[in-house]
């Protein structure tokens, strides 16, 4: 029954005007190519991916502003030139499988899925994890995996990941999630003792050796670790 009420919610969206769409346009054109972002892939997907329902209703108007907006729980979603500029430094290709830590509303998660075959994404705030889960069935990404629990520890069951996305600032690079990365793959993370000195760092794995750059100065929310671990 649920399914089928699903289905049927899907069917209607689909058929609503999209009084956002010249919105997005705008948002990819003035805040994300202007900037460098080239990938045409990215690019397609944010073009595509309706931020507005990823924030709360009475941020909608907002959603498509040049800034990170506040989701709960002391979360928020990243501006999206962030989001864009993470996405295209992976090198994403269409069969990919990829892991994202600290899921949020589920946007970065909907940005991915439109370019690879496969994205698990973990949340810790129990109750983010099931929103951005529900969220992301009711506008029809069928190959978003969420899951609730620490992202430290990834999700050994489902590696090697061609790819990983952690969107919450670190002070080091999980060793777990090294392991979980795939011969070839890279990683992109914040990292940092403070949410004043973040780098985002490409991590890549060759030849069984890490390499690591550091990129941009970025500020994120801390990465929250299970206190009961």
């Amino acid at each position: 029954m649920k399914s089928i009420f699903l289905a049927l919610l899907f069917v209607l969206l689909a058929f609503q005007p999209d009084n956002y769409k010249n919105d997005r346009m705008r948002m990819v054109n003035d805040q994300i190519i202007s900037r460098g972002v080239r990938d045409q892939a990215t690019l397609n997907a944010m073009r595509t991916v309706p931020r507005h329902e990823f924030v709360p209703s009475n941020s909608r108007q907002l959603a498509y502003g040049d800034h990170p907006l506040s989701i709960g729980y002391g979360q928020t979603i990243s501006q999206p030139y962030i989001v864009a500029y993470m996405t295209e430094v992976l090198e994403l290709k269409p069969d990919f499988k990829v892991l994202e830590i600290g899921t949020g509303s589920g946007y970065q998660a909907a940005v991915l899925s439109e370019i690879v075959s496969e994205v698990f994404t973990i949340e810790i705030i129990k109750e983010l994890a099931t929103s951005a889960k529900k969220r992301l069935q009711m506008l029809g990404y069928k190959n978003v995996r969420v899951f609730s629990g620490d992202g430290y520890n990834g999700l050994k069951e489902f590696a090697p990941f061609d790819a990983i996305m952690v969107t919450a600032g670190a002070e080091s690079i999980p060793q777990p999630l090294l392991d979980q990365l795939k011969e070839g793959g890279r990683m992109i993370i914040p990292v940092g003792s403070s949410s004043y000195t973040q780098y985002l760092v490409l991590v890549e794995k060759k030849n069984g050796k890490i390499k690591t750059r550091k990129l941009l100065p970025v500020r994120f929310v801390p990465f929250t670790r299970d206190s009961k671990k």
